[in-house]
C-alpha cells in the first residue's frame, strides 16, 4: 500500500488496549464502586492477576510508563508488603480458592523489588487462589540488572516466562534514549534464564527511535533472531512529550520521519516472518509452538493493557500503583502516585482513583475493535448476534468506513470487514470508525501510522 494513501487518513487515535479507552476514565469510579464490582463476580469464576511494580534502576527517555527510580531497599520492601495486603483485601472480597489462570508482573522493572519479594508475592497469590493447570507466571525484567541469584529465585517461585527489555542493540540509538545495554549483557541474561529452566523468553524492541535507521534496525533484528526468543514484540515508538516529560530529553530532529517508520515496520515483518515467526496482531511475533501463536490459529488471541495475550477472557485484577483491573462491570485504575497508593492500602481501603463502567453497547463495540486489532477482520453480524443485537447494528459505522474501502485500506463484503494486508499499520484508524466515544474524547493520542 502506498504510504501516501494511508497518510491521507492519518490522525491521532487510541492504541485500543481497552474499550472504552483510558481517555474515558473518570474520578467517578472510586474504591466503593470497585469493591462492588469485585463482590459481584460470580462465585468460582477464574481470574488473572497483574501486579504493577513502577520502579526502575534508571529512567529511559523513550518510556511513557508511570515509573520512578527507587534506591532505598526499605521503600522497595514496603511496596512489596503493600501488594500482599492489597491481594488479601481482594481475596476477602471475591472469595479464596478461585482458579488463577495467569500472574503477570509488569512495570517499571518488577525484579527491582528482589527475587525473594517476588517469590513471596507469588506464594501469597497461589495460597489465596488455586493456580490452574498450564497457568503462566510471567515477569518483565531489565537484563542489565539480572543476576544468577535473581534468576534462581524466579525459577524457584515458578516463573515460566521472562520478558526482556532491549529496544535496540545499536549503541548510538541506546545513547539517544538513555539506555546503554551491551549485547553481551542481554545474551548472558538469556543464557541464565534458560539455564534455570525458564525457557519462554520474550524480547521487546522498538522502531521509530531517535538515530535509528533501517540499517541499525536490521542489525538489531539479526541479533534478536539469533537469540531465538519465544516471542518478540516490536512496538512503534509513540512520541507523546505532553504526557511523558522524560521524552522531552529526546532530540525530535533525530526521529525517523513517517516514510522511514513505515519502511521500518515493513522490514520488521519481513525479517521476523522470514525467520519463522508468526505475526500476531499489530506488533507481536511468536514461534509456531508458542501459546500465543497457537491461540492465533483458533482466533483466541486477545488484547489488553499488556498487549496481545493468549490468557482467556477472564476478569483481570490489578495490584499496585497505576494498575488497571478489567472486570465485567468496568475498568478501575489505582492511584498513579506511589504515596497515594500506599496511603490507601495502609488504611485497608482500595486505592482506586478512576475508571469507567462498561455498558452493553461498549461491550459490543469493544468486541469488534478487539477482533480487528487481533485478526484484522471481523464479521459484524456474528458479533451482533453474540451480543443479542439485531443484524445491521453497524450501519452507521460501515458508512464511516466507506472512504477507507474506496482507498483499498479495507474490504467490506456484506457485514464482513477485512483490513488489507498492506494496510495493517493503519488498523487503529479502522477501529476508530467504530469508536463512539472518540469524537467527544478530551484525550490526546499518538499518531495511528
Amino acid at each position: 500500500m502506498d504510504l501516501a494513501t494511508l497518510l491521507r487518513h492519518e490522525r491521532a487515535v487510541p492504541r485500543y488496549t481497552s474499550y472504552p479507552t483510558a481517555a474515558q476514565f473518570h474520578a467517578g469510579v472510586g474504591a466503593a464502586t470497585y469493591r462492588g464490582w469485585l463482590r459481584a463476580l460470580p462465585e468460582g469464576r477464574p481470574i488473572s492477576l497483574y501486579a504493577h511494580i513502577p520502579f526502575c534502576r534508571s529512567i529511559c527517555w523513550y518510556c511513557a510508563c508511570h515509573t520512578q527510580v527507587a534506591r532505598r531497599a526499605d521503600d522497595l520492601a514496603a511496596y512489596a508488603r503493600l501488594g500482599a495486603q492489597e491481594l488479601d483485601m481482594i481475596a476477602a472480597d471475591i472469595g479464596e480458592g478461585r482458579p488463577l489462570v495467569a500472574i503477570q508482573f509488569g512495570g517499571g522493572t518488577p525484579t527491582e523489588i528482589g527475587g525473594a519479594a517476588l517469590k513471596r508475592l507469588i506464594a501469597r497469590a497461589t495460597a489465596r487462589f488455586r493456580l490452574a493447570p498450564g497457568a503462566e507466571i510471567s515477569v518483565e525484567t531489565d537484563p542489565r540488572y539480572v543476576s544468577r541469584s535473581l534468576v534462581a529465585s524466579l525459577a524457584a517461585a515458578g516463573v515460566t516466562r521472562a520478558s526482556l527489555g532491549v529496544q535496540d542493540f545499536d549503541p548510538v540509538v541506546q545513547r539517544a534514549i538513555n539506555r546503554l545495554q551491551p549485547e553481551e549483557t542481554t545474551r548472558a541474561c538469556v543464557a541464565m534464564l534458560r539455564g534455570a529452566g525458564i525457557d519462554r523468553v520474550n524480547v521487546d524492541l522498538v522502531y521509530g527511535l531517535p538515530r535509528q535507521t533501517l540499517e541499525t534496525l536490521a542489525r538489531t533484528l539479526t541479533t534478536t533472531i539469533d537469540l531465538r526468543p519465544s516471542r518478540i514484540a516490536v512496538f512503534g515508538y509513540a512520541h507523546v512529550p505532553w504526557m511523558s516529560k522524560r521524552q522531552r530529553a529526546i532530540d525530535e530532529a533525530a526521529l525517523p520521519d513517517m516514510a522511514a517508520r513505515h519502511a521500518m515496520a515493513a522490514l520488521v515483518a519481513a525479517r521476523l516472518e522470514g525467520a519463522g515467526y508468526r505475526r500476531i496482531g499489530l506488533d507481536h511475533y511468536a514461534l509456531p509452538d508458542d501459546p500465543l501463536a497457537l491461540a492465533a490459529e483458533v482466533g483466541a488471541v486477545r488484547r489488553n493493557f499488556q498487549g496481545y495475550t493468549d490468557v482467556p477472557a477472564v476478569p483481570m485484577i490489578g495490584l499496585g500503583a497505576t494498575a488497571i483491573s478489567l472486570l465485567p462491570d468496568g475498568y478501575a485504575q489505582n492511584a498513579t502516585k506511589v504515596a497515594d497508593y500506599a496511603a490507601a492500602i495502609g488504611e485497608r481501603r482500595y486505592a482506586t482513583a478512576r475508571g469507567v463502567a462498561v455498558r452493553p453497547e461498549d461491550r459490543l463495540v469493544g468486541d469488534v475493535i478487539e477482533r480487528l486489532m487481533c485478526d484484522f477482520e471481523v464479521d459484524l453480524d456474528e458479533v451482533a448476534d453474540r451480543h443479542g443485537m439485531p443484524s445491521g447494528a453497524f450501519v452507521d459505522d460501515l458508512a464511516r468506513l466507506r472512504p477507507y474501502a474506496e482507498d483499498g485500506i479495507v474490504r467490506i463484503d456484506g457485514a464482513r470487514v477485512r483490513v488489507a494486508e498492506a494496510a495493517r499499520d493503519g488498523v487503529r484508524l479502522v477501529c476508530a470508525a467504530f469508536d463512539h466515544h472518540l469524537p467527544a474524547s478530551g484525550g490526546r493520542h499518538s499518531r495511528a501510522v
